[in-house]
């Protein structure tokens, strides 16, 4: 693994230097865009809309667009606003993890201690694992100013980016059905349905079945011949009536 950044947590007084590498990659099948004729790789091109024609990457500028025109910005608008590039994780407080909605993670990295800095990292990620507390922190990446938490995973401390709460969009707008319209007779059943499906989490149990499913179909049409694929069962007709059909999910559960 590479590593993606230099710095340093700061921990109270305490700085402990270390490296992020990513802790993610992706499990989809790396696709290109071919011309059908021969095979060629699809390039592209920055066309103006007006012109049709290419723009060179050094005419090129940056612009927001404020009350139907165009504010043109430069070097010095982007450098005065970018935060200052400090190398520090800087921990402003602990909250529980539980009290962050899964609708703010972004990206995970895992932190890496230098040579002098390896007690602090142990005190710190045996301290959070103890407490079973996350820390919240900004710091700088690729010049934009970063959210994020560092809680214990493993026996490493993962630095994992959030969303700020003006990145979430309000749900104001949708129109979601009100709660009082289920039935007590209703809600036992699903409380008892979610019983029966309920389970300690292991992610190890959740493959991604497209991927391999189409690599399957890849290495099969390589050879000249054609995959295998899974056939869908056809569902079975249910009636609109939500009691009975919660209630013959529980049955089916059961005789699974």
């Amino acid at each position: 693994m590479r590593s993606l950044w230099n710095g340093a947590i700061g921990f109270g007084l305490v700085n402990i230097p270390v490296k992020l590498f990513s802790a993610v990659q992706q499990s989809h099948l790396d696709l290109d865009m071919l011309d059908s004729k021969d095979h060629s790789r699809i390039k592209f091109q920055r066309i103006n809309e007006k012109t049709r024609k290419e723009v060179p990457f050094d005419k090129i500028v940056k612009g927001y667009l404020l009350n139907d025109n165009y504010v043109v910005l430069d070097e010095q608008d982007f450098e005065d606003a970018a935060p200052d590039k400090s190398k520090m994780i800087s921990l402003e407080n602990f909250v529980d993890l539980q009290e962050i909605n899964p609708i703010y993670y972004e990206t995970s990295y895992y932190a890496q201690p230098e040579k002098q800095g390896k007690k602090a990292y142990a005190l710190l990620l045996k301290a959070l694992v103890k407490s079973k507390k996350a820390g919240v922190a900004r710091f700088v990446l690729r010049n934009t100013e970063n959210l994020c938490i560092i809680h214990p995973l493993n026996d490493i401390l993962v630095v994992t980016k959030i969303r700020f709460a003006e990145e979430i969009r309000s749900g104001e707008e949708l129109k979601i059905p009100e709660t009082d319209t289920i039935t007590k007779k209703e809600l036992e059943v699903g409380m008892a349905l979610i019983k029966q499906y309920s389970s300690a989490f292991d992610i190890r149990g959740f493959k991604d079945e497209y991927s391999k499913e189409l690599l399957k179909i890849i290495k099969a049409k390589a050879r000249g011949k054609r995959a295998t694929v899974k056939k869908l069962k056809p569902r079975e007709d249910t009636n609109d009536d939500l009691y009975s059909q919660l209630m013959q999910s529980l049955e089916g559960r059961k005789g699974a």
